[in-house]
């Protein structure tokens, strides 16, 4: 099968930003299989729904050894073909990732007023443990108040990510409320890159909200998923009222949500019909 490059949404997508073959196959899975039971998917079912968004087989094909790798996705051999599973760990960051994308939203309307501290020192040699960790309070919602006192809105639990960089140690984490002292607005201008943030927003908007019902909802799916994920990952969620007027999450958001549902149920349909599945026998 080769890659659709003459639908409509394929053409109005073409100024996007093209997510990595590991986001791509993330969300392929957290489209298609955690919502499933327990399913594995034929190695040339991936490779054919990738190559939809211009994603070549031979990436595919190492991205997929490289999560098998790194405890992401199970091999499972079914006579002459290869299907590839979510382990646990990929359960966790997918459910994480729904979460953030279908529940929690974009706009954050319900903060009381809280915030998370964490402060860490770690040996100068210690550079991967240090990208690591400032990768997963990124992704977690924190920003640098300091270079090693990072800071999250609200109670961000951090402890499981924590634990899994065997960093517990060395890691201090603790809750509290900003004195009457404080201005919250100029201290959240000086912690995030309020400019870039909002400005993925716009684009993302931009680019997605004259989509029209898209021939190929799989790979519009896909491809909507993928981008809107890379996008929150790197909002904090911070507090609306502390936000400029006007603050575009909310329209990226809704135009994300609008597409999502119209999406839904032909990609659905056509995966059923594109997809060759087994079982995930045990461990």
């Amino acid at each position: 099968m080769t890659a659709t490059t003459d639908t409509p949404d394929a053409a109005d997508m073409a100024d996007a930003p093209q997510p990595r073959p590991q986001s791509l196959v993330l969300a392929f899975f957290g489209n298609h299989v955690l919502d499933e039971g327990d399913l594995c998917v034929y190695s040339g079912s991936i490779i054919d729904v990738l190559a939809r968004v211009g994603t070549g087989e031979q990436a595919v094909r190492s991205t997929l050894t490289r999560m098998v790798n790194r405890g992401l996705l199970r091999r499972q051999r079914e006579g002459r073909k290869m299907f590839f599973g979510l382990t646990a760990q990929a359960v966790r960051i997918l459910e994480d990732g729904g979460q953030r994308i279908w529940r929690d939203g974009a706009v954050n309307e319900d903060w009381d007023g809280t915030w998370t501290l964490l402060g860490f020192s770690l040996p100068e040699s210690w550079q991967r443990q240090r990208h690591d960790l400032r990768s997963r309070l990124t992704w977690s919602g924190f920003g640098a108040l300091y270079s090693g006192l990072w800071i999250a809105p609200g109670h961000a639990d951090v402890r499981g990510a924590i634990s899994e960089l065997g960093l517990d140690a060395h890691v201090k984490v603790f809750h509290a409320r900003a004195d009457a002292f404080t201005d919250v607005g100029l201290m959240i201008r000086e912690s995030w890159d309020l400019e870039s943030i909002a400005a993925r927003y716009v684009a993302f908007d931009k680019r997605w909200a004259a989509v029209s019902p898209p021939a190929d909802p799989v790979a519009t799916r896909l491809r909507l998923v993928a981008e809107w994920l890379r996008i929150i990952r790197t909002d904090p969620r911070l507090p609306v009222q502390h936000l400029p007027p006007e603050w575009p999450a909310r329209q990226a958001q809704e135009t994300f949500r609008r597409i999502a549902m119209e999406t839904a149920g032909s990609a659905a349909r056509m995966a059923a019909q594109l997809l060759e599945t087994v079982p995930l026998r045990s461990a």
